[in-house]
């Protein structure tokens, strides 16, 4: 992918630990992380810091862009503010350009209808089948699961999250993606020397 750019969804309580890892790593391996929210308007994020995002979602063309990271949020469940960011999901799977949703951003993705036909991951299964969507034969119990262009991942699964997106993006070769993942998930001190390497 000759893309750099990734974007990531920012919006009022939005998630700020689920995507640490992921955005750190992406900026330390040559991407370029741009904010996005339904306006430029500054954001508050559960960990109350404030985010004025770097474009509209008006803006965003899946054309500029390597991958959608969508966050959860209370807001996912409170209404329908935030449905134009399930939108704009619909629109990068439909040019080919991957998704990555964690948390409560599964639920916005399963009422837009976006996982009935892809197998998924969310909290657990009945958070997403309180959505009504068509999609729960696909639902795997797992840290996280890609199925083509679209990732999703469980609120505490961070660490799971951020390898499956370096691997859709090729960030990592084999070796160092489980090495890269036994260090920050597992804490093994002998993963270290082969990142290092």
């Amino acid at each position: 992918m000759s893309r750099t750019t990734v974007h990531l969804a920012v919006y009022d309580t939005y998630a700020d630990w689920e995507t640490g890892h992921t955005t750190a790593h992406l900026t330390q391996n040559g991407f370029t992380v741009r904010t996005v929210g339904a306006t430029t308007a500054p954001v508050t994020t559960m960990g109350g810091l404030r985010i004025t995002p770097d474009l509209a979602l008006g803006d965003l063309d899946p054309d500029d862009s390597a991958l959608l990271i969508l966050t959860g949020a209370a807001l996912w469940d409170t209404g329908d503010e935030l449905t134009p960011f399930a939108a704009k999901a619909r629109a990068f799977l439909a040019a080919g350009v991957p998704v990555a949703a964690i948390c409560g951003a599964t639920a916005g993705l399963a009422r837009e209808g976006l996982l009935d036909d892809r197998a998924h991951t969310s909290a657990v299964s009945f958070y997403l089948e309180a959505t009504g969507y068509a999609g729960g034969a696909h639902y795997r119990e797992a840290d996280a699961v890609t199925d083509g262009d679209l990732i999703t991942a469980g609120p505490t699964e961070p660490v799971a999250f951020a390898r499956e997106v370096f691997a859709r993006l090729g960030v990592y070769d084999g070796p160092r993606l489980e090495a890269w993942y036994r260090l920050f998930h597992d804490s093994d001190p002998a993963a270290y020397e082969i990142l290092a390497s």
